[in-house]
């Protein structure tokens, strides 16, 4: 029986997005992620999986706010003080600004 189109680990989705690197080509990334998937004896995925979870990666790292905006927002009191400790142990929660 053929496997068609298997369902990616989650080990591989943060494989991705721990190996990305907007200085890389997508197929660069896709072929350190298939050597991933060797290793741990899973499927490779295909070329189009990546490319779409390299985009979605970088759109979501994207929107993230940086260090400044957390301390603006905390200066305009739009945060909390403990927002800046959050931010940086990466457990944002939000923009105070709507």
């Amino acid at each position: 029986m053929v496997e068609l189109a298997p369902r990616i680990s989650p080990v591989l989705v943060e494989a991705v997005v721990r190996l990305d690197d907007p200085s890389l080509p997508i197929a660069e990334i896709c072929r350190r992620v298939g050597d991933e998937a060797a290793r741990r004896g899973l499927p490779r995925p295909s070329y189009e999986r990546i490319r779409v979870l390299v985009h979605e990666s970088r759109r979501l790292r994207a929107r993230r706010p940086t260090t400044a905006s957390v301390m603006l927002d905390i200066a305009l009191r739009a945060r909390p003080p403990d927002a800046l400790l959050d931010h940086v142990a990466g457990v944002d929660a939000g923009s105070g600004r709507r």
